[in-house]
């Protein structure tokens, strides 16, 4: 990796302590705090995210794939690592090596988890993902105390928790749906609790959830866009208010930056990138930097978005193309080769957002983080 890369990203250290102290507060004490930290955790950097979290007071990390639980566990981490999305048969022995618990949700699953650790003369902590009404991952009811039975009565693994995931608590300022799931995932608490079948960690909030709603905490609040400075939504700030709860005064972990890599002087009338989508209507001077959309900075961005220079804002003339953007820096007096351009954060008292980027792509905040490459190096700042 370059000693002086041209693309990084900026993770705040002071702004994520900042964030975890606020949803530490939020749910008090005697409750364990998950930092979600799948995708990269959000764009961040798994391994610098995953340490910076614990060190700061997060109990578990939360992601989405062995594999991350396995770079983890490389990198040294003995914590709590919880695998909140799927793992294949074959690679379960791996799983229960690394100590990662699972969350499980498939008689199969269950079955083959068992001749696992029969085999490796180890024990699995696993959780039990119950449908509430996602209608994605989650055992329905009628089949939940069938498939908590066959884990609890195992020598072999051991029911830690039991979770679920609301499908629309970021997208509306109605709780009616929530309140919906609320009850099924209560219903089906008490459920095991009467038949004799105990859950520890009983799990389903998020970020939105967390905030909102002290009755979905629980026993571990999952809390992932939040961590990094972001709301989840518009319509999570507004119920916020709604409600008369006083927001949260989250701060942005992550800054995107990159450096020019050349300063050109084009003629009134010149195309600029693929295609011939802009042509200047003056002389224009250009700054071409080194960043596209294989770095994740989207193409829908072409002649739309902009980039921060000297404090002041550059925006992007042509295609975002695979490596390159090319911005308008005619009214920036003073641009030089190697000059630093903001892509996400603050430049002097201009700030470009996520949730701007995402207003511009068309999209949302969390695929704006979660698809700057993985490549680009992170620094602690």
């Amino acid at each position: 990796m370059s000693s002086h890369p041209l693309v990084w990203v900026e993770i705040d250290r002071a702004a994520l302590g900042h964030n975890l102290r606020l949803f530490r507060g939020l749910i008090g004490p005697g409750k364990k705090l998950l930092a979600v930290v799948k995708a990269n955790a959000y764009g961040h950097g798994l391994l610098e995210m995953s340490r910076l979290a614990l060190e700061r007071g997060a109990d578990w990390l939360g992601i989405h794939s062995l594999d991350e639980a396995l770079a983890l566990r490389a990198d040294g981490l003995e914590d709590p690592v919880l695998i909140l999305g799927a793992v294949a048969l074959d690679d379960l022995a791996a799983a229960v090596e690394a100590d990662a618990r699972l969350t499980v949700y498939q008689p199969g699953t269950v079955d083959r988890l068992e001749a696992v650790c029969r085999r490796l003369k180890k024990k699995a902590r696993v959780h039990i993902k119950v449908e509430t009404g996602t209608n994605r991952q989650g055992v329905p009811e009628k089949q939940l105390l069938a498939l908590a039975r066959r884990i609890k009565t195992s020598p072999h693994l051991v029911l830690e928790g039991l979770s679920s995931h609301f499908a629309n608590i970021e997208d509306t300022t109605d709780p009616s749906y929530p309140d919906f799931q609320l009850a099924n995932y209560r219903r089906a608490v008490s459920l095991l609790e009467k038949r004799g079948i105990p859950v520890p960690v009983k799990h389903m909030s998020c970020t939105a959830a967390t905030i909102l709603f002290p009755k979905t905490r629980f026993d571990m609040a999952r809390v992932g866009i939040g961590l990094y400075g972001l709301w989840p939504s518009k319509e999570t700030y507004v119920s916020c208010l709604h409600l008369h709860l006083k927001p949260l005064r989250l701060k942005p972990v992550l800054s995107w930056k990159t450096k020019v890599v050349q300063v050109k002087a084009v003629a009134k009338g010149s195309f600029v990138g693929y295609g011939g989508t802009f042509r200047t209507t003056r002389p224009s001077r250009l700054a071409v930097l080194p960043v596209g959309y294989y770095d994740g900075f989207d193409r829908s961005l072409s002649n739309a978005g902009y980039v921060l220079i000297r404090g002041r804002r550059a925006p992007v003339r042509g295609r975002v193309a695979m490596d390159f953007i090319v911005v308008d820096t005619t009214d920036i007096p003073g641009v030089r080769l190697e000059d630093e351009a903001t892509l996400l954060g603050r430049d002097g008292r201009e700030a470009i957002s996520a949730e701007q980027l995402a207003s511009m792509a068309g999209t949302i905040s969390y695929e704006i983080l979660a698809r700057i490459n993985p490549l680009i190096p992170r620094k602690i700042v």
